[in-house]
């Protein structure tokens, strides 16, 4: 099996955190990268990145988008006893991240350790530890510093509204695994880098302009709703795919999306897509997700006039400890280009 390159990038980004709102650190990151290539960069007004590969031609532009925002944590309480009560960035549940650690950081800049636990965690102590809800009234973290009161931790520099970064626990095992909070979605974000880089590195000039549109607030909903240059007519989603039972989708694949929460995908792209993978012997599966939205869906109901596919590799207990593998994620990079050197 064949080794990613570039892993570096990746573990890079992995490690820096990025919860929706909070993403200029990663971004800066992404941005030198793209721009070492030779890409043109320009950022939105909301600092999404768009990183220009030009073409023979300008029109019939291809988008492709990928999400560096993640999901995380936020201050939403500090309790009499210190600790703090949170809310949650993006959709998953508090199940996800117990007994994890985190990184509190102030607007000043300070940052703190902590740990994230549900108020009656010691079974030594409380009967109903095993079984107790977990949810906002319940969870807290709990800060690595000499604070007991709301007014330790207020001198602490700690206020309401402070982000909480989840540890990402990223590890690349030799059996190809990528094992790693925060694939959701920057396995793609490195997958979209991939693909710019192969073009340069082979000094190939596709026959239409690419885009590599690096949204920063997909976890919350609006992050592809505006920005897309204008010149495109395909804009293909590249976010994680969602295994689990009843589903097709695989970690050592790329998947093509069929329907996700918001309605199917355009069905020529669709097939077209498919058609490319089969002749190529790129490992692909078809799939639909049940709980799932993207920037595709953000784009289309801001009203784009766009033909929107959604792939990308299999990522394994999506929104929790996630994990993909070398194969999955490179049957995605194949795809990628392949569509690009196929398109008319």
């Amino acid at each position: 099996m064949e080794k990613l390159k570039e892993l570096d990038f990746l573990e890079e980004i992995l490690n820096t955190p990025s919860p929706s709102g909070d993403t200029e650190k990663v971004m800066e990151i992404v941005r030198k990268r793209f721009e070492d290539l030779g890409l043109e960069i320009k950022f939105t007004n909301k600092k999404a990145m768009i990183a220009t590969l030009r073409g023979e031609s300008d029109e019939k532009q291809s988008t492709f988008a990928a999400h560096v925002d993640t999901l995380g944590l936020m201050v939403k309480e500090i309790k009499p006893s210190g600790r703090l009560k949170t809310t949650l960035i993006g959709g998953y549940g508090y199940f996800a991240v117990e007994g994890e650690y985190v990184t509190i950081s102030t607007l000043e800049g300070k940052e703190y350790t902590g740990t994230c636990l549900h108020e009656q965690t010691s079974i030594h102590v409380y009967k109903d530890a095993k079984t107790a809800p977990r949810d906002s009234e319940t969870m807290e973290i709990r800060i690595d510093e000499e604070t007991e009161s709301k007014e330790d931790t207020e001198k602490l520099g700690i206020n309401v509204g402070d982000y909480i970064y989840l540890d990402s626990r990223t590890q690349i095992t030799d059996s190809g695994f990528i094992k790693s909070r925060h694939l959701d979605d920057k396995a793609c974000v490195y997958i979209l880098y991939m693909i710019a880089k192969h073009f340069v590195d082979n000094n190939i000039k596709p026959k239409h302009t690419l885009n590599f549109f690096i949204s920063n607030y997909e976890e919350i909903g609006h992050g592809a709703s505006t920005g897309i240059p204008k010149e495109t007519d395909e804009f293909i989603v590249v976010d994680m795919a969602a295994p689990g039972t009843g589903q097709s989708s695989s970690e050592y694949a790329c998947t093509v999306c069929a329907k996700d929460s918001s309605g199917p995908y355009d069905l020529e792209l669709k097939r077209r897509l498919v058609k490319i993978a089969k002749e190529n012997n790129i490992d692909y599966k078809l799939d639909i997700y049940p709980f799932y939205g993207s920037d595709g869906t953000a784009a289309l109901n801001a009203g784009e006039d766009l033909r929107v596919a959604l792939i990308g590799p299999g990522v394994d207990a999506s929104h929790a400890m996630e994990r993909t593998h070398f194969k999955g994620v490179q049957a995605s990079i194949d795809l990628c280009i392949k569509y690009i050197e196929d398109k008319e």
